[in-house]
């Protein structure tokens, strides 16, 4: 819904499109960054109250973004949107590896990643209408009705457990230091693709490695580490997070920049757009079921080959065709992409959560994600300086395809380099 609702943020805060598109790379870096702690914590002190207490808080500040006089303050609620999904996602997916068997993992992951495909799926098409019907503002309201269900649902069915510890030991330097460093990269790549002074691009990329060396150097070297270095050395668990990495940097490239295309041309209410980028999420709904069963059946690693080699096919269309494409190349290159993301889903996160003990489920699960939304903070710190305040900057759009392009293709080859069957005793 907020690539939707983009332009119309841009246009009533009188904004840039570099400075909207914050609403999305902060969300990312925040999705990216907190999801290992999150897990991390959930193993250690339980993860039903941390589920329930963040869905509160995605709640509240569903509701403050609604009301939010300017883009500065729909930006803070953004942030605490990111940090109470990130809560939910990488504790209800170490729930699952608990309690599903590795013969069942793909079918179960695949019918959580359809739940999520639908979500996607009814985003662009409600955003338009809400957004048609009403005005930006609505696309947070809709959240309500919709949060107070899941947590009526989560507080009757989360299985309850106990305080064990969790901050003992606990690593607060990480904690710190890995959104530091994602934000550093997320403004290194901007700046790299805006063409920036060469000294203050110099100093950035400097200050990015710098911060995350410092990273990678204390968490090899702590006994509880946040984010989990060692787990890339772990061939089930790497060849997924790159692929699953650069897939996503594909993925949401498109769906930013299209609505800014459209719009640039002028003639296309929210409404259409919306049912354009549809023809993306519905692949995604309708496949990945068939996914996890393809997974359990032939292997993760066929499965997940199969669906990304679909999705590079789609985004050649784009690619080739440039920012003059019309509607109906540009919806059938959606669709091919939709359905290989939908069929690679389940067998790539199933791959990189079995691959990990039971016990450190939660931080497996929240490091992959992390895996997950750092190509979608390149791909957006990317667009926003290809496009930049411009939006009718066609020559930058041409690029970002062939960007979405490169990525999808690198994310077939990364995960040819997967195993097939779990590499951990449950």
């Amino acid at each position: 819904m907020i690539a939707v609702a983009l332009p119309g943020i841009v246009d009533d805060f009188n904004a840039s499109v570099s400075s909207a598109t914050w609403l999305i790379t902060a969300y990312l870096v925040i999705m990216a960054s907190v999801q290992p702690l999150a897990g991390k914590i959930g193993d250690g002190m339980g993860r039903r109250k941390l589920i329930l207490a963040s869905l509160t808080l995605f709640l509240a500040v569903s509701i403050g973004a609604a009301l939010a006089p300017n883009i500065w303050a729909v930006l803070a609620f953004r942030v605490g949107q990111a940090l109470s999904i990130s809560i939910v996602l990488s504790n209800s997916f170490a729930i699952l590896r608990q309690v599903i068997p590795a013969s069942r993992r793909g079918k179960t992951f695949g019918m959580v990643e359809a739940a999520t495909g639908l979500s996607a799926a009814a985003g662009p098409l409600v955003g338009g209408l809400l957004v048609t019907l009403a005005d930006w503002r609505a696309i947070f309201l809709v959240n309500v009705p919709v949060v107070v269900i899941a947590l009526l649902l989560a507080w009757q069915a989360l299985p309850h457990d106990s305080k064990s510890g969790a901050w003992k030991g606990f690593d607060y330097r990480g904690a710190l230091l890995l959104p530091t460093s994602l934000v550093a990269i997320a403004i290194f790549f901007l700046m790299l693709s805006r063409g920036a002074k060469p000294t203050l691009f110099i100093h950035v990329g400097l200050a990015a490695i710098a911060v995350s060396a410092l990273l990678l150097k204390l968490e090899l070297n702590h006994t509880n580490p946040v984010f989990q270095p060692r787990f890339y050395k772990i061939r089930g668990f790497a060849a997924p997070s790159v692929s699953v990495g650069t897939s996503n940097l594909a993925m949401y490239s498109l769906l930013l920049v299209i609505p800014l295309l459209l719009t640039a041309r002028g003639g296309y209410t929210e409404l259409e757009i919306g049912l354009i980028l549809t023809s993306l999420s519905v692949g995604m709904a309708l496949l990945t079921p068939l996914g996890g069963r393809l997974a359990d059946r032939l292997g993760r690693r066929t499965s997940v080959v199969i669906g990304l080699t679909i999705s590079a096919i789609g985004t050649l269309i784009p690619a080739i065709i440039g920012s003059d494409i019309q509607i109906v190349p540009l919806v059938i290159g959606l669709g091919f992409v939709g359905v290989g993301i939908g069929i690679s889903g389940p067998g790539g996160r199933t791959s990189a959560v079995e691959s990990i003990p039971s016990k450190d489920a939660g931080v497996a699960s929240g490091t992959y994600s992390t895996s997950r939304y750092f190509g979608s903070i390149i791909g957006s710190a990317i667009l926003a300086g290809l496009i930049g305040i411009d939006r009718s900057n066609t020559n930058g759009i041409d690029t970002v395809f062939l960007v979405v392009a490169i990525s999808a293709f690198t994310a077939v080859l990364a995960s040819t380099f997967m195993k097939s069957r779990p590499e951990a005793q449950d």
